[in-house]
Protein backbone atom coordinates (compact mmCIF):
# COMPACT_ATOMS: atom_id res chain seq x y z
CA UNK A 1 0.00 0.00 0.00
CA UNK A 2 1.90 3.33 -1.25
CA UNK A 3 1.45 6.59 0.76
CA UNK A 4 -1.45 8.27 -0.93
CA UNK A 5 -3.46 4.87 -0.32
CA UNK A 6 -2.41 4.24 3.41
CA UNK A 7 -3.48 8.37 3.85
CA UNK A 8 -6.77 8.20 2.97
CA UNK A 9 -7.45 5.15 4.43
CA UNK A 10 -6.78 5.92 7.67
CA UNK A 11 -9.14 8.95 7.01
CA UNK A 12 -12.56 7.34 5.62
CA UNK A 13 -14.26 5.29 8.68
CA UNK A 14 -13.71 8.30 10.52
CA UNK A 15 -14.89 10.76 8.16
CA UNK A 16 -17.86 8.70 6.55
CA UNK A 17 -18.78 7.55 10.41
CA UNK A 18 -20.44 11.36 10.76
CA UNK A 19 -23.85 11.54 11.12
CA UNK A 20 -24.67 14.62 8.62
CA UNK A 21 -21.95 13.62 6.03
CA UNK A 22 -24.03 10.22 5.86
CA UNK A 23 -27.94 12.28 5.67
CA UNK A 24 -26.14 14.78 2.53
CA UNK A 25 -25.25 12.20 0.74
CA UNK A 26 -28.07 9.69 1.42
CA UNK A 27 -30.41 12.79 0.73
CA UNK A 28 -28.76 13.69 -2.70
CA UNK A 29 -28.41 9.73 -3.58
CA UNK A 30 -32.15 9.30 -3.79
CA UNK A 31 -33.16 7.49 -7.10
CA UNK A 32 -29.43 8.20 -8.92
CA UNK A 33 -26.97 5.27 -9.36
CA UNK A 34 -24.31 5.08 -7.01
CA UNK A 35 -21.01 3.44 -7.36
CA UNK A 36 -18.48 2.98 -4.55
CA UNK A 37 -14.47 3.11 -5.74
CA UNK A 38 -12.72 1.15 -3.83
CA UNK A 39 -9.25 3.46 -4.38
CA UNK A 40 -8.39 1.98 -7.54
CA UNK A 41 -11.18 0.04 -8.90
CA UNK A 42 -14.95 0.50 -8.99
CA UNK A 43 -17.71 -1.38 -7.30
CA UNK A 44 -20.86 -3.19 -9.58
CA UNK A 45 -23.43 -1.56 -11.37
CA UNK A 46 -25.58 -0.52 -10.69
CA UNK A 47 -26.30 0.03 -7.49
CA UNK A 48 -27.74 2.22 -4.96
CA UNK A 49 -27.76 3.53 -1.43
CA UNK A 50 -31.10 2.77 0.43
CA UNK A 51 -29.83 3.67 3.91
CA UNK A 52 -27.48 5.51 6.02
CA UNK A 53 -26.05 2.05 7.13
CA UNK A 54 -25.12 1.25 3.32
CA UNK A 55 -22.16 4.08 3.81
CA UNK A 56 -20.67 2.65 6.64
CA UNK A 57 -20.84 -0.95 5.01
CA UNK A 58 -19.45 -0.46 2.00
CA UNK A 59 -16.57 1.74 3.83
CA UNK A 60 -15.75 -1.65 5.97
CA UNK A 61 -15.29 -3.14 2.98
CA UNK A 62 -12.70 -0.61 1.32
CA UNK A 63 -14.42 1.87 -0.56
CA UNK A 64 -12.67 5.25 -0.31
CA UNK A 65 -15.13 7.32 -2.31
CA UNK A 66 -19.04 7.86 -3.76
CA UNK A 67 -20.33 8.58 -7.53
CA UNK A 68 -23.45 8.89 -8.82
CA UNK A 69 -25.35 9.41 -11.80
CA UNK A 70 -26.79 13.08 -12.65
CA UNK A 71 -29.98 10.84 -14.20
CA UNK A 72 -32.66 10.27 -12.08
CA UNK A 73 -34.12 6.43 -12.42
CA UNK A 74 -37.42 5.10 -11.89
CA UNK A 75 -35.49 2.11 -10.15
CA UNK A 76 -31.67 1.77 -10.45
CA UNK A 77 -31.72 -1.73 -10.22
CA UNK A 78 -33.49 -2.00 -13.76
CA UNK A 79 -30.83 -0.74 -14.81
CA UNK A 80 -28.38 -2.85 -17.35
CA UNK A 81 -25.81 -2.27 -19.78
CA UNK A 82 -27.42 -4.06 -22.67
CA UNK A 83 -30.32 -1.50 -22.76
CA UNK A 84 -31.33 0.62 -25.76
CA UNK A 85 -31.30 4.17 -26.05
CA UNK A 86 -35.23 3.66 -25.83
CA UNK A 87 -35.29 1.43 -22.91
CA UNK A 88 -32.90 3.81 -21.06
CA UNK A 89 -35.37 6.78 -21.57
CA UNK A 90 -38.07 4.84 -20.59
CA UNK A 91 -36.72 3.72 -16.90
CA UNK A 92 -35.16 7.87 -16.76
CA UNK A 93 -37.63 9.94 -14.61
CA UNK A 94 -35.27 13.12 -14.56
CA UNK A 95 -31.95 14.17 -15.07
CA UNK A 96 -30.38 17.69 -13.47
CA UNK A 97 -27.96 19.98 -15.14
CA UNK A 98 -24.54 18.89 -14.29
CA UNK A 99 -20.86 21.16 -15.73
CA UNK A 100 -18.06 19.55 -14.94
CA UNK A 101 -15.70 22.53 -14.47
CA UNK A 102 -11.70 21.31 -15.17
CA UNK A 103 -8.67 23.08 -15.72
CA UNK A 104 -5.20 22.23 -14.31
CA UNK A 105 -4.83 25.19 -13.03
CA UNK A 106 -7.04 25.53 -10.05
CA UNK A 107 -7.52 29.63 -10.70
CA UNK A 108 -8.40 29.26 -14.44
CA UNK A 109 -11.47 27.03 -12.94
CA UNK A 110 -12.08 29.53 -10.41
CA UNK A 111 -12.91 31.79 -13.46
CA UNK A 112 -14.37 29.29 -15.39
CA UNK A 113 -17.13 28.53 -12.75
CA UNK A 114 -17.81 32.26 -11.95
CA UNK A 115 -18.29 32.81 -15.42
CA UNK A 116 -21.02 30.02 -15.98
CA UNK A 117 -22.84 31.52 -12.55
CA UNK A 118 -23.05 34.75 -14.13
CA UNK A 119 -24.27 33.66 -17.25
CA UNK A 120 -26.90 31.07 -15.30
CA UNK A 121 -27.79 34.81 -13.79
CA UNK A 122 -28.18 36.40 -16.67
CA UNK A 123 -31.14 33.76 -17.90
CA UNK A 124 -33.06 34.10 -14.87
CA UNK A 125 -31.38 31.22 -12.60
CA UNK A 126 -30.98 32.02 -9.74
CA UNK A 127 -30.93 28.91 -7.76
CA UNK A 128 -27.59 26.74 -8.14
CA UNK A 129 -25.07 24.24 -6.72
CA UNK A 130 -21.51 24.75 -6.55
CA UNK A 131 -18.84 22.15 -5.14
CA UNK A 132 -15.31 21.35 -5.34
CA UNK A 133 -14.55 18.10 -7.67
CA UNK A 134 -11.46 17.10 -4.63
CA UNK A 135 -8.86 18.37 -7.16
CA UNK A 136 -8.69 21.36 -9.76
CA UNK A 137 -12.19 21.83 -10.94
CA UNK A 138 -16.02 22.56 -9.68
CA UNK A 139 -19.27 21.04 -10.34
CA UNK A 140 -22.25 23.27 -10.90
CA UNK A 141 -25.59 22.14 -10.88
CA UNK A 142 -29.00 22.81 -12.01
CA UNK A 143 -31.95 20.83 -10.67
CA UNK A 144 -34.00 19.01 -13.41
CA UNK A 145 -37.09 20.79 -11.91
CA UNK A 146 -35.68 23.73 -13.72
CA UNK A 147 -36.64 22.54 -17.00
CA UNK A 148 -39.88 22.15 -18.63
CA UNK A 149 -41.20 18.50 -18.50
CA UNK A 150 -42.31 19.14 -22.08
CA UNK A 151 -41.25 21.25 -24.72
CA UNK A 152 -41.30 21.40 -28.52
CA UNK A 153 -43.41 17.94 -28.46
CA UNK A 154 -40.38 16.10 -26.41
CA UNK A 155 -40.19 15.10 -22.92
CA UNK A 156 -37.58 16.42 -20.80
CA UNK A 157 -36.82 12.75 -19.71
CA UNK A 158 -36.38 11.44 -22.82
CA UNK A 159 -33.69 14.16 -24.16
CA UNK A 160 -30.80 13.23 -22.42
CA UNK A 161 -28.18 13.72 -23.00
CA UNK A 162 -28.94 16.16 -26.09
CA UNK A 163 -30.88 18.85 -24.08
CA UNK A 164 -28.02 19.01 -21.19
CA UNK A 165 -25.49 18.76 -24.04
CA UNK A 166 -26.80 21.38 -25.76
CA UNK A 167 -26.95 23.96 -22.46
CA UNK A 168 -23.30 22.82 -21.69
CA UNK A 169 -22.01 23.54 -25.03
CA UNK A 170 -23.77 26.92 -25.30
CA UNK A 171 -22.76 28.41 -21.82
CA UNK A 172 -18.71 28.07 -23.12
CA UNK A 173 -20.13 29.55 -26.25
CA UNK A 174 -21.77 32.10 -24.19
CA UNK A 175 -18.65 33.09 -22.42
CA UNK A 176 -15.68 32.08 -24.16
CA UNK A 177 -14.74 35.66 -25.10
CA UNK A 178 -14.89 37.14 -21.84
CA UNK A 179 -13.10 34.17 -20.70
CA UNK A 180 -10.32 34.15 -23.33
CA UNK A 181 -9.64 37.89 -21.98
CA UNK A 182 -9.27 37.13 -18.61
CA UNK A 183 -7.85 34.00 -19.27
CA UNK A 184 -4.48 36.07 -20.08
CA UNK A 185 -4.48 37.84 -16.81
CA UNK A 186 -4.80 34.71 -14.83
CA UNK A 187 -1.73 32.66 -16.78
CA UNK A 188 0.32 35.66 -16.69
CA UNK A 189 2.96 36.72 -19.42
CA UNK A 190 3.22 35.04 -22.64
CA UNK A 191 6.97 34.03 -20.88
CA UNK A 192 5.60 32.81 -17.98
CA UNK A 193 2.82 30.53 -19.60
CA UNK A 194 5.43 29.42 -22.13
CA UNK A 195 7.18 27.79 -18.35
CA UNK A 196 3.85 26.84 -16.73
CA UNK A 197 2.81 24.87 -19.74
CA UNK A 198 6.35 23.85 -21.73
CA UNK A 199 3.69 25.56 -24.98
CA UNK A 200 5.27 27.61 -27.61
CA UNK A 201 3.56 30.62 -27.90
CA UNK A 202 2.12 29.66 -31.74
CA UNK A 203 0.64 26.82 -29.38
CA UNK A 204 -1.63 29.07 -27.09
CA UNK A 205 -2.19 32.21 -28.69
CA UNK A 206 -5.76 32.07 -31.13
CA UNK A 207 -7.87 34.39 -32.95
CA UNK A 208 -11.50 35.23 -32.46
CA UNK A 209 -14.13 35.71 -34.84
CA UNK A 210 -15.74 39.43 -34.03
CA UNK A 211 -19.16 38.17 -35.97
CA UNK A 212 -19.25 34.42 -34.16
CA UNK A 213 -17.31 34.53 -31.25
CA UNK A 214 -15.58 31.03 -32.77
CA UNK A 215 -12.04 30.57 -33.25
CA UNK A 216 -11.06 32.41 -36.59
CA UNK A 217 -7.38 31.40 -38.93
CA UNK A 218 -4.72 32.98 -39.07
CA UNK A 219 -2.89 33.29 -42.49
CA UNK A 220 -0.53 35.13 -44.38
CA UNK A 221 -1.50 37.33 -47.34
CA UNK A 222 1.19 38.22 -49.95
CA UNK A 223 1.28 40.80 -52.10
CA UNK A 224 2.78 39.89 -55.95
CA UNK A 225 3.69 42.64 -57.92
CA UNK A 226 5.49 42.38 -61.71
CA UNK A 227 8.19 45.73 -62.67
CA UNK A 228 7.68 45.43 -65.95
CA UNK A 229 3.84 45.73 -66.68
CA UNK A 230 2.80 47.20 -63.20
CA UNK A 231 0.23 43.80 -62.83
CA UNK A 232 -0.25 42.94 -58.94
CA UNK A 233 -2.27 40.10 -57.46
CA UNK A 234 -2.51 38.54 -53.73
CA UNK A 235 -2.11 35.36 -52.83
CA UNK A 236 -3.17 33.44 -48.95
CA UNK A 237 -0.48 31.42 -47.74
CA UNK A 238 1.98 31.38 -50.67
CA UNK A 239 5.12 29.45 -49.91
CA UNK A 240 7.63 31.92 -50.60
CA UNK A 241 10.64 29.92 -52.37
CA UNK A 242 13.96 30.99 -54.55
CA UNK A 243 12.34 30.28 -57.51
CA UNK A 244 10.65 33.57 -59.26
CA UNK A 245 6.80 33.43 -60.43
CA UNK A 246 6.27 34.31 -64.23
CA UNK A 247 4.34 36.97 -64.85
CA UNK A 248 0.69 35.70 -65.98
CA UNK A 249 0.13 38.85 -67.89
CA UNK A 250 0.16 37.86 -72.17
CA UNK A 251 3.39 39.55 -73.68
CA UNK A 252 5.09 39.82 -70.46
CA UNK A 253 8.52 38.34 -69.75
CA UNK A 254 8.66 39.79 -66.16
CA UNK A 255 8.76 38.15 -62.95
CA UNK A 256 6.26 38.67 -59.92
CA UNK A 257 8.22 40.22 -56.70
CA UNK A 258 6.89 40.07 -53.47
CA UNK A 259 6.33 43.67 -52.50
CA UNK A 260 4.13 43.29 -49.25
CA UNK A 261 3.23 40.59 -46.55
CA UNK A 262 0.32 40.96 -43.92
CA UNK A 263 -1.55 38.89 -41.85
CA UNK A 264 -5.05 38.21 -42.18
CA UNK A 265 -7.74 36.16 -40.58
CA UNK A 266 -10.57 33.82 -41.81
CA UNK A 267 -13.59 32.72 -39.72
CA UNK A 268 -14.41 29.26 -41.42
CA UNK A 269 -18.05 29.64 -40.17
CA UNK A 270 -19.75 32.97 -41.24
CA UNK A 271 -17.10 33.38 -44.16
CA UNK A 272 -16.18 36.66 -41.92
CA UNK A 273 -12.45 38.06 -43.03
CA UNK A 274 -9.81 40.41 -42.53
CA UNK A 275 -6.44 41.90 -43.94
CA UNK A 276 -4.54 43.58 -40.64
CA UNK A 277 -1.09 45.45 -40.89
CA UNK A 278 -1.09 46.78 -37.79
CA UNK A 279 -1.02 45.92 -34.15
CA UNK A 280 -2.98 48.09 -31.69
CA UNK A 281 -1.94 48.89 -28.46
CA UNK A 282 -4.79 46.68 -26.81
CA UNK A 283 -3.31 44.03 -28.46
CA UNK A 284 -6.28 43.46 -31.08
CA UNK A 285 -5.21 43.43 -35.19
CA UNK A 286 -6.76 45.97 -36.74
CA UNK A 287 -9.31 45.73 -39.67
CA UNK A 288 -8.01 47.28 -43.35
CA UNK A 289 -11.29 45.47 -45.13
CA UNK A 290 -13.43 42.46 -44.66
CA UNK A 291 -15.85 40.49 -46.94
CA UNK A 292 -18.69 42.76 -44.91
CA UNK A 293 -19.60 46.76 -44.90
CA UNK A 294 -18.00 46.50 -40.98
CA UNK A 295 -14.69 46.94 -41.30
CA UNK A 296 -14.12 48.54 -37.79
CA UNK A 297 -14.64 44.82 -36.80
CA UNK A 298 -11.64 43.41 -35.15
CA UNK A 299 -9.79 40.50 -34.61
CA UNK A 300 -9.04 39.86 -31.00
CA UNK A 301 -5.68 37.69 -30.94
CA UNK A 302 -4.37 36.46 -27.54
CA UNK A 303 -4.21 33.47 -25.14
CA UNK A 304 -6.88 30.63 -25.75
CA UNK A 305 -8.07 29.94 -22.18
CA UNK A 306 -10.02 27.45 -23.90
CA UNK A 307 -6.65 25.13 -24.15
CA UNK A 308 -5.81 25.42 -20.03
CA UNK A 309 -9.39 24.27 -19.09
CA UNK A 310 -13.23 24.49 -19.99
CA UNK A 311 -16.59 22.23 -19.36
CA UNK A 312 -15.61 18.66 -19.82
CA UNK A 313 -18.84 17.25 -21.48
CA UNK A 314 -17.25 14.02 -21.48
CA UNK A 315 -19.89 14.00 -18.02
CA UNK A 316 -22.78 14.84 -19.78
CA UNK A 317 -23.44 10.90 -21.30
CA UNK A 318 -25.67 8.28 -20.37
CA UNK A 319 -24.87 6.71 -17.38
CA UNK A 320 -22.03 8.63 -16.19
CA UNK A 321 -20.81 9.42 -12.94
CA UNK A 322 -19.65 12.16 -11.05
CA UNK A 323 -18.33 12.66 -7.72
CA UNK A 324 -20.75 12.92 -4.64
CA UNK A 325 -21.02 15.55 -2.52
CA UNK A 326 -18.61 15.29 0.43
CA UNK A 327 -17.13 12.43 -1.27
CA UNK A 328 -13.12 11.70 -0.43
CA UNK A 329 -10.69 12.31 -3.56
CA UNK A 330 -8.20 9.00 -3.75
CA UNK A 331 -5.22 11.24 -5.04
CA UNK A 332 -5.72 14.33 -2.83
CA UNK A 333 -7.54 12.70 -0.31
CA UNK A 334 -9.53 15.94 0.21
CA UNK A 335 -13.70 16.42 0.11
CA UNK A 336 -16.31 17.41 -2.89
CA UNK A 337 -16.93 20.01 -0.68
CA UNK A 338 -20.15 22.34 -1.30
CA UNK A 339 -19.99 26.24 -1.46
CA UNK A 340 -21.54 29.03 -1.46
CA UNK A 341 -20.76 31.67 -4.42
CA UNK A 342 -18.62 34.18 -2.86
CA UNK A 343 -16.24 31.71 -1.06
CA UNK A 344 -14.95 30.58 -4.89
CA UNK A 345 -12.65 33.29 -5.91
CA UNK A 346 -10.68 32.69 -2.65
CA UNK A 347 -11.11 28.92 -2.09
CA UNK A 348 -7.98 26.81 -1.66
CA UNK A 349 -8.05 23.78 -1.32
CA UNK A 350 -7.12 22.98 2.31
CA UNK A 351 -10.24 24.53 2.30
CA UNK A 352 -11.61 21.77 1.76
CA UNK A 353 -10.17 19.48 4.80
CA UNK A 354 -11.98 16.35 5.16
CA UNK A 355 -12.14 16.70 9.23
CA UNK A 356 -13.11 20.50 9.23
CA UNK A 357 -15.60 20.99 6.31
CA UNK A 358 -18.97 22.64 6.89
CA UNK A 359 -21.68 20.40 5.94
CA UNK A 360 -24.43 22.10 3.12
CA UNK A 361 -27.17 20.87 0.46
CA UNK A 362 -25.80 20.42 -3.21
CA UNK A 363 -28.89 20.59 -4.95
CA UNK A 364 -30.54 23.38 -5.22
CA UNK A 365 -34.45 23.92 -5.17
CA UNK A 366 -35.64 25.35 -8.66
CA UNK A 367 -38.42 27.28 -9.27
CA UNK A 368 -40.61 25.66 -12.37
CA UNK A 369 -39.27 26.35 -15.67
CA UNK A 370 -36.61 28.53 -14.02
CA UNK A 371 -33.91 27.48 -16.85
CA UNK A 372 -36.45 27.25 -20.02
CA UNK A 373 -34.89 30.37 -21.46
CA UNK A 374 -31.65 29.10 -21.13
CA UNK A 375 -33.31 25.81 -22.70
CA UNK A 376 -34.22 28.09 -25.47
CA UNK A 377 -31.57 29.81 -26.04
CA UNK A 378 -29.43 26.90 -25.97
CA UNK A 379 -31.30 24.64 -28.36
CA UNK A 380 -31.72 27.47 -30.57
CA UNK A 381 -28.12 28.01 -30.94
CA UNK A 382 -27.45 24.41 -31.00
CA UNK A 383 -30.02 23.86 -34.74
CA UNK A 384 -27.63 27.38 -36.33
CA UNK A 385 -24.57 25.43 -35.11
CA UNK A 386 -25.27 21.84 -36.59
CA UNK A 387 -26.69 23.56 -40.06
CA UNK A 388 -23.17 25.88 -40.25
CA UNK A 389 -21.16 22.53 -39.09
CA UNK A 390 -22.90 21.07 -42.34
CA UNK A 391 -21.75 24.16 -44.50
CA UNK A 392 -18.30 23.89 -43.84
CA UNK A 393 -17.86 20.50 -43.76
CA UNK A 394 -19.32 20.11 -47.18
CA UNK A 395 -16.93 23.67 -47.93
CA UNK A 396 -13.74 22.10 -46.53
CA UNK A 397 -14.14 18.29 -47.87
CA UNK A 398 -13.71 16.45 -51.11
CA UNK A 399 -16.70 14.22 -50.31
CA UNK A 400 -20.68 14.75 -48.34
CA UNK A 401 -22.60 13.05 -46.08
CA UNK A 402 -24.11 11.46 -49.86
CA UNK A 403 -21.69 10.83 -51.64
CA UNK A 404 -19.78 7.13 -51.40
CA UNK A 405 -16.25 7.81 -50.63
CA UNK A 406 -14.23 5.54 -52.88
CA UNK A 407 -10.78 4.53 -51.74
CA UNK A 408 -8.61 1.53 -51.43
CA UNK A 409 -5.38 -0.05 -49.88
CA UNK A 410 -5.68 2.12 -47.46
CA UNK A 411 -3.44 0.97 -44.51
CA UNK A 412 -3.17 1.71 -40.76
CA UNK A 413 0.17 3.56 -40.59
CA UNK A 414 -2.03 6.11 -42.97
CA UNK A 415 -4.38 6.62 -39.99
CA UNK A 416 -4.41 10.19 -38.57
CA UNK A 417 -2.66 10.16 -35.04
CA UNK A 418 -5.97 10.53 -32.63
CA UNK A 419 -7.47 7.99 -34.44
CA UNK A 420 -3.84 5.75 -33.92
CA UNK A 421 -3.84 7.34 -29.91
CA UNK A 422 -7.48 5.63 -29.93
CA UNK A 423 -6.81 2.37 -31.10
CA UNK A 424 -4.27 2.01 -27.92
CA UNK A 425 -7.10 1.56 -25.78
CA UNK A 426 -9.24 3.79 -23.45
CA UNK A 427 -10.56 4.11 -19.74
CA UNK A 428 -13.32 6.63 -19.90
CA UNK A 429 -15.28 7.42 -23.08
CA UNK A 430 -15.54 3.67 -24.70
CA UNK A 431 -18.94 3.93 -26.34
CA UNK A 432 -18.11 7.47 -28.08
CA UNK A 433 -14.46 5.57 -29.05
CA UNK A 434 -16.36 3.31 -30.72
CA UNK A 435 -18.89 4.66 -32.81
CA UNK A 436 -15.49 6.87 -34.30
CA UNK A 437 -13.74 3.96 -35.07
CA UNK A 438 -16.93 2.10 -36.48
CA UNK A 439 -17.50 5.16 -38.60
CA UNK A 440 -14.27 5.57 -39.88
CA UNK A 441 -13.44 2.24 -40.67
CA UNK A 442 -16.79 1.93 -42.56
CA UNK A 443 -16.17 5.02 -44.58
CA UNK A 444 -12.46 3.80 -45.82
CA UNK A 445 -14.34 0.01 -47.04
CA UNK A 446 -12.32 -1.61 -45.23
CA UNK A 447 -14.09 -5.37 -44.86
CA UNK A 448 -16.58 -7.09 -42.36
CA UNK A 449 -13.93 -9.20 -41.50
CA UNK A 450 -11.20 -6.48 -41.16
CA UNK A 451 -13.65 -4.29 -38.73
CA UNK A 452 -14.91 -7.29 -36.59
CA UNK A 453 -11.64 -8.28 -35.98
CA UNK A 454 -9.97 -4.93 -35.41
CA UNK A 455 -12.67 -3.80 -33.12
CA UNK A 456 -12.37 -6.59 -30.81
CA UNK A 457 -8.56 -6.27 -30.78
CA UNK A 458 -9.09 -2.49 -29.49
CA UNK A 459 -11.85 -3.70 -27.22
CA UNK A 460 -9.08 -5.87 -25.60
CA UNK A 461 -6.74 -3.00 -24.76
CA UNK A 462 -9.67 -0.91 -22.79
CA UNK A 463 -9.66 -0.82 -19.32
CA UNK A 464 -12.33 -2.26 -18.60
CA UNK A 465 -13.58 -3.51 -22.31
CA UNK A 466 -16.84 -2.77 -23.24
CA UNK A 467 -19.34 -5.53 -22.94
CA UNK A 468 -19.11 -8.32 -26.25
CA UNK A 469 -23.14 -7.95 -26.23
CA UNK A 470 -23.08 -4.41 -26.79
CA UNK A 471 -19.41 -4.43 -29.48
CA UNK A 472 -21.49 -6.90 -30.95
CA UNK A 473 -24.80 -5.25 -31.76
CA UNK A 474 -22.72 -2.35 -32.65
CA UNK A 475 -20.68 -3.56 -35.25
CA UNK A 476 -23.89 -5.30 -36.64
CA UNK A 477 -25.79 -2.30 -36.69
CA UNK A 478 -22.86 -0.02 -38.51
CA UNK A 479 -22.32 -2.77 -41.06
CA UNK A 480 -26.50 -3.44 -41.98
CA UNK A 481 -25.98 0.85 -42.75
CA UNK A 482 -26.85 1.52 -46.63
CA UNK A 483 -26.03 5.11 -46.58
CA UNK A 484 -22.56 6.72 -44.89
CA UNK A 485 -21.94 8.00 -41.70
CA UNK A 486 -18.61 9.80 -41.45
CA UNK A 487 -16.89 9.72 -38.10
CA UNK A 488 -17.22 13.30 -36.18
CA UNK A 489 -15.53 15.85 -37.14
CA UNK A 490 -12.34 16.96 -34.97
CA UNK A 491 -14.00 19.85 -33.65
CA UNK A 492 -16.56 18.17 -32.03
CA UNK A 493 -15.20 18.73 -28.51
CA UNK A 494 -17.72 15.63 -27.32
CA UNK A 495 -15.14 12.99 -28.98
CA UNK A 496 -11.51 13.90 -29.55
CA UNK A 497 -10.70 16.55 -27.29
CA UNK A 498 -13.30 15.00 -24.55
CA UNK A 499 -11.04 11.62 -25.08
CA UNK A 500 -7.86 13.15 -25.16
CA UNK A 501 -6.98 12.45 -28.77
CA UNK A 502 -5.65 15.81 -29.98
CA UNK A 503 -2.26 16.29 -29.00
CA UNK A 504 -2.43 19.03 -31.52
CA UNK A 505 -4.65 21.40 -33.57
CA UNK A 506 -5.55 19.52 -36.82
CA UNK A 507 -4.88 20.74 -39.99
CA UNK A 508 -7.84 18.70 -41.39
CA UNK A 509 -11.51 19.38 -40.51
CA UNK A 510 -12.51 14.99 -40.24
CA UNK A 511 -9.84 12.13 -40.05
CA UNK A 512 -11.36 10.93 -43.44
CA UNK A 513 -9.67 14.04 -44.82
CA UNK A 514 -6.38 13.42 -43.66
CA UNK A 515 -6.75 9.50 -44.81
CA UNK A 516 -7.36 10.25 -48.24
CA UNK A 517 -4.73 12.96 -48.67
CA UNK A 518 -2.12 10.54 -48.04
CA UNK A 519 -3.91 8.02 -50.32
CA UNK A 520 -4.16 9.78 -53.03
CA UNK A 521 -0.26 11.31 -52.89
CA UNK A 522 0.86 7.37 -53.01
CA UNK A 523 -1.78 6.54 -55.93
Amino acid sequence: MDEKEARIRRITHLYYSNPKMQDALLKFSLNREVVPRYFEVFGKRPDALQYASDIMGLVKKGATSFHVSEEIWEDVFKINAEMSVEELSELRKSWDLILDIDSKFLDLSKLLCLLVIKALEQYGIKNYGVKYSGSRGFHIIVSGEAFPEDFEGKKMNEMFPEWPRAICEYLMYYIRPEYNKRAHDVMGSVDMIKKRTNLSEKEFVSSTCPKCNRPAKKGTLVTLKCPECNFEIKRKNVKLTKKKLVCPQNNCAGFLEVIREENYFECEYCDGASSIDKRESSGKYKAIYTKYAKSSEEFDEGISGELFGFSDLVLVSPRHLLRAPYSLHEKTALASVVLLKNEIEKFNPKDADPLKIQIREFLPKNEIDEGKRLLIAALDWKRKNVKEEEVVQKKYSSFNKNSKIEVTGVKEDMFPKPIKKLLKGLKDGKKRGLFILLTFLRSLNFSAEYINTRIREWNALNDPPLKEGYVRSQIEWHLRQKKQILPPNYNNDGFYRDLGLLDEKPKVKNPIVEVLKKARSEN
